[in-house]
């Protein structure tokens, strides 16, 4: 199984006559990712690739029966197209588009309050379950099926994790970025939760980094809802404090930001630490090898 996306998934590519929109929709068509519509104010009636392009989203939804949409839109107007996208009551939005003010993002999180629909991102590469369905800017060829759920705020990190299990052979049930930013749609306790669900996801990679206090919360949540091994690795061990290093949520303005208190609480909720990202890999292997193929 998988979680998030599939084969049933019929994806909306918000911003699909932009440059990203257009070449990322072509990678995620060519992966087999099933594209129904691009959605353009303006640009209503165009094909992109044989595509059709809406002006409006409740069209396209209402026009094409599509269940995900995906988010290529400067940051000024992205969190108008998220809540446009919400509107309709689409239950996957995945928002690429990094820059988003987090004051419209707080606007953005008000309004989903009361919606079923869930937001992966802003800032995120996306959305990928190996071999069914790509929704984002990941490479496609890196992955391979299997059941090692990987869960990251990181997107080359994520790369890197997934490049590595490739290499010894474990392949990848779902693959989700939850994105950089302080206010991420989803937070790693979230995916955490379908991955326990997910009966052939065997285990987990979890990739975090410095900044906010949603590791903790993954932590607190793994000590009474997981069961299912989780190997963890927390970006930004020599990070100084008031210095943004990377993602704009990844700043340490408290001791509860720091690498080393995610790295306590993720150890102290069962997880196994890796402590330099080149291991992850070699990690999993071990892992699984010692609790799931014994």
């Amino acid at each position: 199984m998988s979680i998030l996306i599939d084969e049933n998934t019929r994806l909306i590519v918000q911003g699909i006559t932009g440059a990203e929109g257009s070449f990322h929709t072509r990678r995620c068509i060519e992966y087999g990712t099933n594209v129904v519509a691009g959605v353009t104010p303006g640009k209503g009636g165009m094909k992109v690739d044989g595509i059709p392009v809406f002006n409006t989203m409740d069209t396209a939804v209402s026009e094409t029966g599509a269940n995900t949409s995906i988010i290529f839109v400067p940051p000024a107007a992205a969190a108008d197209s998220i809540l446009e996208a919400a509107e309709t009551n689409i239950p996957l939005i995945i928002c690429i588009t990094e820059g988003i003010p987090v004051k419209d993002m707080i606007l953005v999180h008000r309004y989903l309050r009361e919606k079923s629909t869930r937001l992966i991102g802003p800032n995120c590469p996306g959305v990928i379950s190996p071999g069914k369905c790509k929704a984002g800017i990941m490479a496609g060829e890196i992955h391979i099926p299997g059941s090692i759920g990987v869960v990251s705020r990181s997107g080359t990190l994520t790369y890197e994790a997934v490049s590595q299990l490739t290499a010894l052979g474990i392949g990848q049930s779902t693959c989700v970025g939850i994105g950089g930013d302080p206010l991420p749609g989803t937070t790693f306790a979230d995916i955490l939760k379908l991955f326990q669900q997910d009966e052939e996801t065997a285990a987990i990679v979890l990739i975090g980094e410095i900044g906010g206090t949603i590791e903790q919360e993954a932590a607190a949540f793994i000590k009474t809802n997981v069961n299912k091994p989780i190997i963890a690795f927390i970006a930004g061990r020599e990070a100084p404090p008031g210095k943004r290093m990377g993602h704009a949520g990844a700043i340490i303005s408290g001791s509860s930001g720091t690498a080393e208190n995610k790295v306590s609480a993720l150890s102290q909720s069962g997880a196994f630490i890796v402590k330099n990202p080149s291991e992850i890999g070699l990690t999993v292997k071990r892992i699984i090898e010692r609790y799931i193929k014994a």
